[in-house]
């Protein structure tokens, strides 16, 4: 009888050892993934700062237009990590405010060329929109799972950084046909 239990015992505790190797390395997994998604976001926000720069030395805009766009360019390339959102809201604005010009849909019009680069800036923007979901839900599932009680009793994240959702606008219109 004494045996049975011995068994019992040592076959929960090595159970017991297995789910918590199988949730330490699950969040170890989940931070993996946020920080790739994090590299792809990223990177999508480069390229449409990218686009919307080749746009505002396209000629295809207006003085003004241009400097504005420029501008919004640069605060989003250089911005703080902190402030960084902000920037890029303010990026999305400026396009979505020149993507609704109705002067600037009939340019487009008179130039299919120019169509071209407009549609890579709302290629780029889309981009951005998809990746920073992708973001954002993994990092929503990665802080769920570091508010287990499990895993913040036993530390299982180790010395993982928790994730921060990235909050920005980032919806722009799509070019009218």
């Amino acid at each position: 009888m004494t045996w049975t239990i011995v068994v019992l015992a040592v076959l929960a505790l090595v159970l017991w050892s297995f789910y918590l190797s199988w949730r330490a390395s699950r969040l170890d997994r989940l931070h993996n993934r946020v920080e790739a998604a994090r590299t792809a976001l990223d990177l999508a926000l480069v390229r449409r700062a990218s686009a919307a720069s080749e746009l505002a030395s396209s000629g295809l805009l207006d003085p003004a237009t241009s400097v504005l766009l420029a501008d919004a360019v640069r605060r989003a390339r250089d911005a703080a990590p902190a402030e960084r959102y902000l920037a890029e809201s303010d990026l999305t604005g400026s396009l979505r405010a020149i993507m609704g010009d109705p002067g600037f849909q009939e340019e487009l019009a008179a130039n299919a060329g120019e169509a071209e680069l407009a549609a890579a800036v709302t290629d780029a923007a889309q981009r951005v929109f998809i990746a920073r979901k992708f973001y954002n839900d993994l990092a929503g599932r990665t802080i769920d799972d570091r508010r287990r009680f499990l895993v913040r009793v036993l530390h299982l994240y180790g010395t993982a950084v928790q994730p921060t959702f990235f909050d920005m606008d980032d919806e722009i219109s799509p070019l009218q046909e």
